[in-house]
């Protein structure tokens, strides 16, 4: 589909939603630019910028990145891509990150991945990560073609220890209540759209059919 105006979206979904899948297809599916917090942050904490040392601080103390420090960093981002229609994935995960994006940005809608935890629980605990680049396999249903190794480098998988069982539900939870509030928030803005099920091929084609139905009516608007 060709996007006649520019169009703002963002992904929300715990760990183990099939939220990267997800992305990805829409990323295909309606040429959106996808701005991940989890590979901005990697990069900036490789190249060492002003941001990737506080963030990297942070991480090694187990503290989660202060809310302004984030919001910098992806607003950051956004700035570079004015006029581009994007897809923002693991940004804002509080309230106060959401109305700093808010305050710059209006966001036309946001899609929830509503997975019920034994699911995600199931997923996680079968996962395996290149830790160099992110990417994430599951020995279930996306393998790698060598088992244990990174289908693009060849270089050994690992078994990340916040993937062990009690963590996973450990996440989970966290997840939940840090979330609740921003998922709320955009809830009462009207932009809130929550798509619930077990498997990623089968909610698929339910956010794709939302967001042709979305996207060509803002664009029938524009032609209008």
């Amino acid at each position: 589909m060709v996007l006649q105006r520019i169009f703002r979206a963002v992904i929300m979904g715990p760990p183990g939603s099939g939220k990267g899948t997800v992305s990805g297809r829409i990323i295909t599916s309606f040429g959106l630019k996808h701005l991940s917090s989890g590979d901005l942050l990697r990069a900036n904490i490789k190249a060492k910028t002003e941001l990737g040392l506080l963030m990297k601080s942070c991480m090694d103390q187990g503290q989660l990145a202060p809310d302004d420090v984030m919001s910098r960093l992806i607003l950051s981002d956004l700035r570079a891509m004015d006029q581009t229609s994007w897809l923002l994935d693991g940004f804002p995960r509080t309230v106060a990150q959401a109305e700093a994006l808010d305050n710059v940005y209006s966001v036309d809608t946001v899609i929830n991945l509503d997975v019920p935890f034994h699911t995600i629980k199931q997923r996680l605990t079968s996962r395996w990560t290149h830790l160099p680049s992110g990417r994430v396999y599951n020995i279930d249903f996306n393998p790698p073609k060598v088992a244990g190794l990174d289908d693009v480098t060849g270089e050994p998988l690992v078994q990340r220890e916040d993937d062990t069982p009690n963590t996973v539900m450990r996440r989970l939870k966290s997840y939940e209540t840090q979330t609740e509030p921003v998922l709320e928030y955009y809830r009462s803005k009207g932009v809130l759209e929550t798509f619930s099920g077990t498997e990623t091929n089968k909610i698929w084609p339910h956010v794709q059919a939302f967001l042709n139905k979305k996207l060509s009516s803002q664009n029938q608007k524009v032609v209008a």
